[in-house]
């Protein structure tokens, strides 16, 4: 069937039968909701059909490229060496890019990162960057490029004209209970990963209570599902199956978390799983990009980074180069907004930190405004929670397990009992679970 003659019914009546979509077909799919000439009930119902029947490895590969070329394409060619890009699916305190992008691209490998707005319980990573005084996330792609070329970094939104199909279907996909739909899930992601212009790709795909996929089985089939789509388009791609079951780090929030990620950059301990993850990622970056021969060598190069001062540098160019407040890297606390009202959570007996419940902590700071419920809502990007303790740390009566950052008294003492019951006290410590739980 041709594109010409691909009528829409006669596409969805082949989907809802089980048949395998050819990718003239797909290609019409995404063109009609790029143009407006197919109805929304007609996407709406080839989306019904697409989650009831699936879809085969080919189909999500023509999918992907067929949402990738509904727009712009960002052309970095004339930069020079591998551009490397990652991706998380999202978790709480999850501030992995900040650190991440700088120290990969202080070990002279490209990174073009078109990152997302939090929405529900996860953090995004464009709110943290914003919560830096004149920070520009909106740079248009020639700018994108030109900075990429010129710092080896930029940290930008998605642009009106990069993948438009996934923002039509997604927002039907949010009314037509059609967003759990794994090749639906893969082409949104990987569509606009492969606009950005990348050469390669590392996907970072969280699992646990704190995250989307909450059984190891789904971040798996996800994992393995989109490195097969990148692979399959040229771009070579690898992924690593990372814990959420407590936050990430010792701060969630927007302002916090850029303050933490400083500290990382300086090489300040007290946040040693967020490096964990952060390692780990960027040694697969690394290695993707040739600019390391394995693992050990990466990592020794990453750890070289941050004790040179390289990769603060590099971070402190980026902000510049965006229009952000580049003493941020000097002293976070006078540059960043900070909450009106600070309070502090204490245990109420000695013990071992036995579970710190990330959804819990996630929900208690997009109650505070810390995220957005819908896509229109404004972020207060002073308030959220630091000093959190760790799952396996001891504490005594009246130590510290967070401190709360709140706008106002009231909003304060809510999230001072949310953060409270998100702690679980044992007697002796839990099994140290791996925070990188596989490698796909």
């Amino acid at each position: 069937m041709s594109e010409a003659t691909a009528f829409p019914q006669h596409i969805i009546a082949r989907k809802r039968d089980g048949h395998e979509l050819g990718a003239a077909e797909i290609r019409a799919f995404v063109r009609g909701a790029t143009d407006g000439s197919w109805a929304d009930y007609q996407l709406s119902a080839l989306l019904m059909a697409i989650f009831l029947r699936g879809m085969t490895s080919a189909e999500r590969v023509a999918l992907t490229e067929a949402m990738m070329r509904s727009g712009a394409v960002a052309d970095l060619s004339a930069v020079p060496g591998v551009k490397v890009d990652k991706h998380s699916t999202g978790g709480v305190g999850d501030k992995v890019s900040l650190p991440l992008a700088a120290m990969v691209a202080a070990c002279g490998v490209p990174v073009p990162m078109i990152s997302g707005r939090g929405l529900g319980h996860t953090g995004g990573t464009l709110d943290k960057l914003e919560s830096i005084p004149g920070f520009r996330v909106g740079l248009s792609l020639a700018e994108y490029a030109a900075q990429v070329g010129r710092v080896g970094c930029a940290l930008i939104g998605q642009t009106k004209d990069l993948a438009p199909a996934d923002k039509k279907l997604y927002a039907l996909r949010d009314v037509t209970a059609t967003v759990e739909c794994l090749p639906l899930i893969c082409a949104s992601i990987m569509s606009k990963k492969m606009a950005e212009g990348i050469d390669a790709l590392v996907l970072d795909v969280k699992v646990g209570h704190g995250a989307f996929m909450k059984t190891l089985p789904e971040a798996r089939a996800l994992a393995s599902a989109m490195c097969e789509i990148g692979n399959a388009m040229g771009r070579p791609t690898r992924a690593l199956i990372t814990r959420m079951d407590q936050p990430l780090g010792r701060a969630v929030g927007n302002a916090v978390e850029v303050a933490e990620s400083v500290a990382c950059l300086r090489g300040e301990p007290g946040a040693e799983d967020l490096m964990e993850v952060t390692y780990a990622l960027g040694a697969e970056m690394l290695v993707l990009a040739k600019a390391a021969k394995d693992e050990k060598d990466a990592r020794a190069r990453l750890a070289e980074v941050i004790a040179n001062g390289a990769a603060l540098e590099k971070f402190r160019q980026i902000v510049a180069a965006q229009g952000g407040d580049p003493r941020v890297c000097d002293d976070p606390s006078g540059v960043l907004p900070r909450a009106a009202h600070v309070v502090e959570v204490r245990a109420a007996r000695a013990g071992v930190i036995g579970g710190v419940d990330a959804m819990a902590v996630a929900l208690a700071a997009l109650k505070m405004g810390a995220g957005r419920v819908r896509a229109e809502d404004a972020v207060d990007h002073a308030v959220g929670f630091t000093r959190l303790a760790k799952v396996g740390e001891r504490v005594a009566a009246g130590d510290v397990l967070g401190v709360v950052h709140a706008s106002a008294a009231e909003q304060a003492a809510e999230a001072r009992a949310a953060l409270e019951s998100a702690f679980t006290l044992a007697d002796a410590a839990p099994e140290a679970l791996p925070l990188v739980v596989e490698r796909v």
